[in-house]
């Protein structure tokens, strides 16, 4: 009787650790300046450099009481990359579509399912991971990135460029370019913004921050009145826009190589 005991015990436990857990696996290439964009709601992303020039996606699927399997993991090939989405179930008003940048929808319904992706990038590929509740990390990547989030903190370093944005969450950004075309900007509202760029970065600074400091390992030339929550600033010659903005939180900028 003992015995049957146990084989029943074991027996029963084999569907629970079934359904806690499931994987998925993806492998591809793109052209350099493409872009790779990771879209997830529930879970972390965390990137590292790949050693070639192939892209590797893992997903793991956990839940307490969600099925794994109700949430699916769409790659759509599009004209500027790729995008791959873990799509939960819809809610029936509106489907849940996975489409690049601002298109798409998902919306979870009370579905309990963490997708946490580990992400290998090439050189010279873009990378645009999208979360909303989880843990952005890329580091240690050789491309622009562009992170997005809104419940949980960001780190990224790369010897590009990087635009991050969170709204419950820090930002913490190491970048190796000293110039840029477009202004870069770095965003939240309850969180700080801690920024470190090369020694020789020409630059115009804008920073707000209501309910925190604002302070500089570059020496800065103040526009007009220095103001404890919003300052403009020029470092070196300017003309490279960069703009910060948070609620509760500092904002530090550091010089230093990546």
């Amino acid at each position: 009787m003992r015995h049957v005991n146990i084989a029943i015990a074991i027996l029963a436990a084999v569907p629970a650790i079934a359904a806690a857990q499931s994987d998925f696996n993806w492998t591809g290439t793109l052209s350099p300046g493409q872009t790779l964009e990771i879209k997830g709601v529930n879970g972390s992303i965390h990137a590292e450099l790949a050693a070639g020039q192939t892209i590797s996606v893992s997903a793991t699927k956990t839940a307490e009481k969600s099925d794994p399997a109700s949430v699916q993991i769409e790659v759509v090939p599009t004209s500027e990359g790729v995008t791959i989405c873990a799509v939960y179930p819809s809610d029936g008003a509106r489907p849940n579509t996975c489409e690049q940048g601002h298109g798409g929808h998902s919306s979870t319904r009370d579905n309990d399912v963490v997708v946490d992706f580990t992400v290998k990038v090439p050189a010279n590929v873009r990378f645009a991971p999208k979360t909303v509740n989880g843990a952005i990390v890329a580091t240690g990547l050789r491309s622009d990135v562009d992170a997005t989030n809104v419940n949980g903190n960001v780190t990224v370093s790369t010897t590009g460029l990087a635009h991050a944005t969170s709204v419950n969450g820090s930002l913490q950004v190491k970048m190796g370019a000293s110039s840029w075309a477009s202004p870069l900007k770095f965003t939240t509202v309850n969180g700080s913004i801690d920024l470190t760029l090369p020694t020789g970065v020409n630059a115009d600074v804008h920073a707000t921050s209501v309910n925190g400091t604002l302070a500089s390992d570059f020496p800065m030339t103040v526009s007009g009145r220095m103001e404890r929550r919003n300052m403009t600033a020029t470092i070196g010659g300017g003309g490279s826009k960069l703009e910060f903005t948070t609620v509760n939180g500092t904002i530090t900028l550091h010089q230093g190589a990546i």
